[in-house]
């Protein structure tokens, strides 16, 4: 199977260009080949079993698997992520989040806690951006899968984050003992709604169900609901949750971080407000769309 051969394969669903680039980026990750070596016909040299792992990943793209799935890798702020089904591909815009954190650190030894980690991808790299002001980054999901997984992508990175197994909708009740995964520390809720902190930051669910119609089918058949959608009688569910725990636990001063629906930042924004945030602001995100909210414990 050559590059050629893959591109024509993927062109009737993808489009020419898109073909293209999904079938190098294929080709590199998997086989850590460089386009000097594709053009030149690479492929056609692979043993059995690499070419059998090459169809196999095909036949998974043509079957609207996102690339970063069947790779099983997506990077974020420079860094590699392992992803699976289990947790939601990181977005470029989400990067937002831990560029802001970052620069609201002002002193050393900063307390922070990511809500939903998912992949763990902005505790991560939030610990290694911060790691020579000895950073506390601790993060929670109610997702066994996505701690795992959150877990190993710091271990292998390097990151000294705590992961916790917590309830986005229940932060004061505690969940049983977990076991150690992945390498890295993954601990109970033991008195974890008593901690102060200087930066919360989440990007939880915020997708209506009302929506899923105007999604692409790579999302909706393989990226995880749970971490997706929403009531559509209750698109803040997750938000006023969170800042109502971010009410109790920020030090004063502190600061929330959201990411949002683009069609409810400004009410996310205003919700914050009435809760007593005193400074509670929209950001757009790379793309000039309202995306982030910015808040401040008085």
């Amino acid at each position: 199977m050559t590059y050629h051969d893959i591109c024509q394969r993927l062109t009737p669903m993808y489009g020419t260009q898109e073909a293209k680039a999904m079938t190098r980026m294929l080709l590199e990750d998997l086989f850590s080949l460089s386009f000097a070596d594709i053009l030149c016909g690479a492929t056609e040299h692979l043993s059995d079993a690499d070419t059998l792992r090459l169809q196999q990943s095909v036949a998974r793209l043509l079957d609207a698997e996102p690339l970063q799935y069947v790779t099983g890798t997506a990077f974020f702020c420079g860094h590699p992520f392992h992803v699976a089904p289990g947790v939601l591909i990181p977005r470029p815009e989400t990067e937002w989040i831990v560029d802001t954190a970052v620069n609201l650190v002002t002193s050393s030894a900063p307390r922070i806690l990511d809500i939903g980690t998912g992949s763990g991808c902005i505790a991560t790299s939030i610990s290694l951006a911060l790691a020579d002001r000895h950073c506390y980054t601790e993060a929670w999901d109610i997702s066994e899968d996505a701690l795992r997984i959150a877990a190993d992508n710091a271990a292998r990175l390097g990151a000294d984050v705590k992961f916790r197994r917590r309830d986005a909708l229940r932060l004061e009740e505690d969940f049983p003992a977990e076991e150690n995964q992945g390498g890295a520390e993954v601990l109970i809720a033991d008195n974890a709604s008593s901690a102060s902190w200087d930066i919360i930051v989440s990007n939880p669910p915020y997708i209506c169900n009302r929506e899923a119609a105007d999604m692409h089918a790579n999302v909706l058949r393989h990226e995880p609901h749970l971490a997706l959608f929403v009531p559509d009688t209750d698109p803040l569910l997750f938000y006023r949750a969170i800042a109502r725990y971010a009410m109790r636990s920020l030090r004063k001063g502190g600061w929330l971080l959201f990411e949002c629906n683009t069609l409810y930042a400004h009410d996310t924004a205003q919700m914050a407000s009435d809760m007593g945030f005193a400074t509670s602001v929209v950001e757009d995100d790379c793309f000039g769309k309202p995306r982030f909210v910015k808040a401040q414990k008085q």
